[in-house]
């Protein structure tokens, strides 16, 4: 609704139409159905509404963008009521949908959340858990086992994780690091329990997670550990000696894994 009226002026059908954004000819459809008659006529016999009558519409506009039918606004509009009646009445139930507007929202929010979570995740994403120097690490990686079964494995699943699923895996990378710091804090060498079961848990990290891997495979991964300077320098920075330290115990827990499997 736009423009203003003075109090007492009457409007032409063009100027009703203009000022509350409704057509000439819905205009004329209300005067046919009997649900807003003009009160007044020109001398020239044209249709003029009065205040009452621009009262009457504004009335009819709200209920309509509400939703209501013609039938059942024409009911509403047949009680003597007053206008401040009436305003209460549309306040309330655009306060109604207004409540379920924001439920219908909360519940896409919800939706679109989940498919977010479904999506693989973004290069910002890995970066954001892993830091800058992921890719570098997994084009090295590529280069040096693009061609074996492990790595295709490797692809194969983790292809379709998502960020929530990147954010298991570290957590359960911290996790084994903190396992492994916890047992060369107390003293306890890597052939005891403690280290060999942080060594064990890694490898079914790596089995559940990326590729099959086997005590014999797990062994010759314990070796990049102790010869390349980058996983030495990754394990070390965690805790000083780290390296050697949980190289030593995969090579101890895949012989006492080998042991039990062959009974």
């Amino acid at each position: 609704m736009t423009g203003t009226t003075r109090v007492g002026e009457s409007l032409t059908v063009g100027q009703v139409a203009e000022r509350f954004g409704v057509t000439v000819r819905t205009l004329h459809h209300y005067d046919e159905i009997g649900l807003l008659s003009p009160g007044e006529r020109s001398a020239a016999g044209y249709r003029l509404y009065t205040q009452d009558d621009l009262t009457c519409l504004q009335h009819i506009v709200v209920y309509r963008r509400l939703g209501f039918a013609l039938e059942e606004v024409a009911l509403l509009l047949e009680h003597p009521e007053t206008v401040e009646a009436h305003l209460r009445r549309q306040r309330a139930a655009v306060m109604s949908r207004l409540d379920e507007m924001r439920d219908l929202v909360t519940a896409i929010d919800r939706a679109l959340e989940r498919e977010m979570n479904q999506q693989p995740a973004t290069t910002e994403d890995m970066k954001e858990l892993f830091g800058d120097g992921f890719y570098e690490s997994q084009a090295e990686a590529q280069e040096r086992w693009g061609d074996t079964d492990a790595w295709k494995q490797s692809q194969q699943r983790t292809k379709g994780y998502t960020k929530a699923d990147w954010e298991e895996v570290k957590a359960e990378s911290d996790a084994l690091h903190a396992a492994f710091t916890a047992a060369m804090e107390a003293g306890a060498p890597p052939t005891s329990e403690a280290a060999m079961d942080a060594a064990e848990a890694h490898r079914q990290h790596i089995d559940r997670r990326f590729y099959a891997c086997s005590p014999e495979m797990h062994r010759g991964l314990a070796e990049l550990y102790v010869s390349d300077p980058r996983y030495t320098a990754t394990y070390d920075e965690i805790r000083p000696g780290m390296a050697h330290y949980v190289h030593d115990a995969m090579v101890a827990n895949a012989e006492r894994v080998t042991r039990q499997q062959q009974g």
